[in-house]
Formats: C-alpha cells, structure tokens, sequence
C-alpha cells in the first residue's frame, strides 16, 4: 500500500495548527482548532483505507480484493456527525459567555488560583483525633464484668497502648486489659 506524501503532510500541517488553536485562552480559536483536529482524524481515516477500488456492491465476476473497504468511509462519516455536534455544542458555549461577559477569552477562577496556590500539608487533615471525639461523653464503660474509667477504655483501644496485655487471648481477661 503506497501512501500519498502530500495527504500526510496536510494531516500533520492540521493538526500541530489545530492542537496550537486548542491551547489558546479564546473560545473561538478552541472552536476552530478542535475542527481542524476533526477534519485532520477524517483524513487519517481516509489514509488508512487504501487504495481507491470499486463501490462494494457483490458481483460474482469481481474479485474481493477489488472493493473498496467501506468501514472508513463509515467511520468518516460518524466522524463528521461528532464534530458538528461538537462544533453546535460550542457555538452554544462562546454565544452564552459572549452574552453574559462580552468577552470570548477564558479568565482564571479566583478560586482556582487560590486552592493552586495552598500547600499540600492540612492542618484539619493532619490533627490529633482526640481518644474521646462524642459529644456524649462516658463516665465509665463496662467491659465484660468491669467497669473502667472511660478515658481507660478509650485508651485501650488506641495502637501500642500500654494497658493492653501481651499474653494470648484465651489466657487473658475479656478486652485483654490490665
């Protein structure tokens, strides 16, 4: 399968334009280049159909590497039906803002610079939980058939605590507490 040089290089020529279109601040300039990256897939397709061959109507004295594979063109075509649905749902986006701001570019979101601009360390997120965080307090828990102080039992059941007996289970009280 030969390919034609010029189809490649308008493909490349579409899509470094419209891939520089998309990364502007203006609404429309992102319009136009998402209908060059369009128009620049479409030609892709067309390219990795192959060679031009007969419409791909079954006849007995034609031979099947004679047609033409009709999935590119099928798929070009559904191509062509995203993009100007896209291209309208854009359209709809750059009226509304140019009715709202009278303007076209992008402004940065003042809470957008501010979350950008905090550091990754919370405070919130990064406190001591207290042993004892209800609203309700406990004066004392029971435990099996003990009764304990509750900031005990919260105690307890913080890691590494040191009222918490080492000895296995079956050999040590309900709770394993001292």
């Amino acid at each position: 399968m030969s390919i034609n040089l010029t189809l490649l290089i308008v493909m490349g020529a579409l899509y470094a334009c419209g891939i520089y279109l998309i990364l502007e601040r203006s609404l429309t300039r992102v319009l136009l280049g998402l209908m060059l990256l369009a128009n620049a897939t479409n030609l892709l397709i067309l390219a990795t159909g192959g060679y031009a061959g007969l419409a791909p109507l079954f006849s007995k004295d034609i031979a099947a590497q004679d047609y033409n594979d009709p999935l590119p063109q099928a798929l070009i075509l559904t191509s062509i039906v995203i993009s100007f649905a896209v291209t309208a749902f854009m359209l709809g986006i750059i009226y509304r803002t140019w009715v709202l701001a009278r303007q076209d570019d992008i402004q940065d979101d003042v809470e957008d610079l501010r979350v950008a601009e905090t550091p990754s360390f919370d405070a919130e997120d990064d406190a001591e939980v207290p042993a004892e965080t209800s609203e309700f307090p406990l004066a004392t828990v029971t435990a099996g058939a003990r009764e304990m102080p509750a900031e005990d039992a919260a105690a307890e059941e913080q890691p590494g605590s040191l009222n918490v007996d080492p000895r296995p289970m079956e050999a040590s009280p309900e709770g394993g507490g001292q």
